[in-house]
């Protein structure tokens, strides 16, 4: 017999929206700042990061 054991789950591929997301609210963050307008730069920041990890998710599937 091996050794080895298995996985009892396969390992899932990374979720590329929630990745996309949470960028993209870092970067809203800190423009927020810059800008002096925090909620405004979190939500902009948080929408491309949906957009960006839709398309990302959408191009891998393909």
């Amino acid at each position: 017999m091996s050794n080895e054991q298995k996985d009892p789950q396969p390992k899932k591929p990374q979720d590329q929206i929630g990745l996309w997301l949470v960028i993209g609210a870092g970067i809203g963050v800190t423009f927020g700042i810059i800008f002096d307008n925090l909620p405004i730069g979190i939500s902009i920041g948080a929408a491309l990061g949906l957009i960006f990890g839709a398309a990302l998710s959408l191009k891998n599937k393909k």
